[in-house]
């Protein structure tokens, strides 16, 4: 994961929390935020699979990692939004996804 995501995200979330505060309302329209941008990640992949005929080709592979990059941008924000410790609610989270799969800790390759 980039080294940047939580300085840049922090810095995202101070802008946003400056401009529009941080109460109930304005962390509903951050988890909002992270649900429209998989939505746009989806639409992308849609593009471009062809799936919808009438449209055709419309997006690129690059046009859907880049949608699903401004996911991962908008739940970063989402979650400094409710958590003051959210590097460390993602790491538990990997690590219990890596556990669930029965990776061997990156140490033990």
């Amino acid at each position: 994961m980039s080294a940047a995501l939580w300085p840049v995200a922090t810095r995202i979330t101070a802008a946003l929390d400056a401009a529009n505060g941080r109460d109930e309302h304005e962390i509903a329209m951050r988890l909002l935020k992270v649900n429209e941008e998989a939505g746009e990640a989806a639409a992308a992949y849609i593009g471009a699979t062809g799936q919808n005929p009438r449209k055709g080709l419309t997006h690129s592979r690059n046009d859907v990692a880049q949608e699903l990059a401004d996911v991962i941008v908008a739940a970063a924000v989402a979650l400094l939004s409710l958590t003051d410790h959210a590097p460390s609610v993602l790491n538990t989270k990997l690590h219990e996804a890596a556990r669930r799969l029965q990776l061997p800790p990156r140490d033990a390759r």
